[in-house]
């Protein structure tokens, strides 16, 4: 338990600091946003409306942005080897750093979303409910693209190949978070349904994510 908590303590501090991540994924999801009222126009209808897939999208991007950095600094510093060959689980390191990463990049995320939203003309409530949404579903995009970054660590050009692996998984997370969104904004769906099906999907990844991704490396490094 102690060294979990020191891997999460270690990647934590590294990805705060300059140039470690967090803040260039916290820029980018600034980025995306601030940019998407530029291309819809001053049509506020439209995009209230257009809120919360603009706030899912540039949340999922600015995730899969900072992914690479999870596996790229100890397989470059030799650590990743002495990981693996550790007495510690690697499906339990691999748990803990996805969580660091979560806690860096994924949860400023979620913060940020109040203020984003008012540049997308949402009201409290909706904003309320994009951002319990993302709360719910960041660690799904987290613990599933963990999976990519554990294939991709071992190969040139490995960020291109995480994309690709990456954003098909995490369609549904997509489609269930922006669903979840607009029935809490609009209705006439329930917000119940698509919301419990996000946390479940969480869950999921949660539990098979630091399995996969052990599974890449052991393979991936022999």
């Amino acid at each position: 338990m102690t060294a979990l908590a020191a891997v999460i303590r270690r990647d934590v501090r590294v990805a705060l600091r300059v140039g470690g991540g967090a803040l260039i994924g916290v820029l980018f999801f600034l980025t995306v946003v601030v940019l998407m009222p530029f291309a819809v126009g001053p049509d506020l209808a439209l995009l209230k409306k257009l809120g919360p897939a603009i706030l899912w999208l540039g949340a999922l991007l600015a995730s899969l942005l900072t992914l690479d950095r999870l596996f790229t600094a100890d397989h470059d510093d030799g650590s990743l080897d002495l990981i693996v060959m550790g007495r510690t689980p690697l499906e339990l390191v691999c748990a803990a750093k996805a969580l660091a990463h979560w806690l860096a990049v994924g949860l400023p995320l979620v913060a940020a979303t109040p203020v984003l939203g008012l540049l997308l003309n949402l009201d409290a409530v909706a904003t309320g409910a994009v951002a319990l949404t993302l709360l719910a579903g960041t660690p799904a995009l987290t613990f599933t693209g963990m999976v990519g970054a554990a294939l991709a660590v071992v190969l040139r050009r490995g960020g291109l190949l995480l994309s690709v692996l990456v954003l098909p998984l995490s369609i549904p997370v997509l489609i269930f978070g922006v669903a979840a969104s607009n029935a809490a904004m609009s209705g006439p769906s329930p917000f119940g349904t698509p919301f419990s099906i996000l946390c479940a999907l969480s869950l999921a990844s949660l539990v098979i994510g630091p399995f996969a991704a052990a599974s890449s490396l052991r393979h991936g490094l022999d």
